[in-house]
């Protein structure tokens, strides 16, 4: 149970301390309280305004950040929609016999010359081929391995076939290179 005693002592500093701070304002000069208030007012205002700086600041840089993003890698739609239009052209030149080279050479010239400009294209908005070659080692990084098989004179993690090759933008790929990877154990 409490000490009533110890109450009344609590209760007497409480009214000690409220009749001081009664004497101090009524001591304080009228303009030194306004003069006080206007300062804590100015410094309101004052750190009002440089959080509303730091925030216009911050929106200025995110803005930039995204208007450069969205100048970079805007076209990656398309860029993604005009990879099957290479492949096919691609595929169209590979399956092509001699025989079909010499009496069509005009048609296979425009289409390497199509595919050669599309790269062109592609070349100018930041858009890189990524075409491995069989021999070079695995890159999960830049290639998709689509199956692995053991082949005599590999080693695993060589690449045996590309399936398809890949592409990226600056920084981003927009798709991996497809390959194939030797599980032939180094002997």
């Amino acid at each position: 149970m409490a000490d009533p005693k110890n109450n009344d002592f609590l209760d007497d500093l409480a009214d000690m301390e409220a009749e001081e701070f009664a004497k101090e304002m009524a001591e304080m000069d009228p303009e030194a309280i306004e003069l006080d208030s206007l300062r804590a007012e100015r410094d309101d205002y004052k750190d009002r305004f440089m959080r509303a700086l730091a925030d216009a600041e911050n929106a200025r840089k995110r803005s930039e950040r995204d208007r450069r993003e969205a100048e970079q890698y805007g076209g990656s739609k398309l860029a993604r929609d005009m990879m099957p239009v290479f492949d096919n052209m691609k595929r169209a030149i590979e399956t092509a016999t001699e025989e079909q080279k010499n009496v069509s050479s005009a048609l296979i010239e425009g289409i390497e010359l199509t595919m050669r400009e599309l790269l062109n294209v592609f070349n100018k908005h930041g858009i890189e081929l990524i075409a491995p070659e069989v021999g070079d080692r695995f890159d999960p990084r830049l290639h998709q391995a689509m199956f692995e098989a053991p082949v005599p004179g590999t080693r695993a993690g060589d690449i045996i076939q590309v399936a398809v090759e890949g592409f990226m933008l600056h920084d981003r790929l927009l798709r991996p290179a497809q390959v194939g990877v030797s599980s032939t154990p180094a002997s």
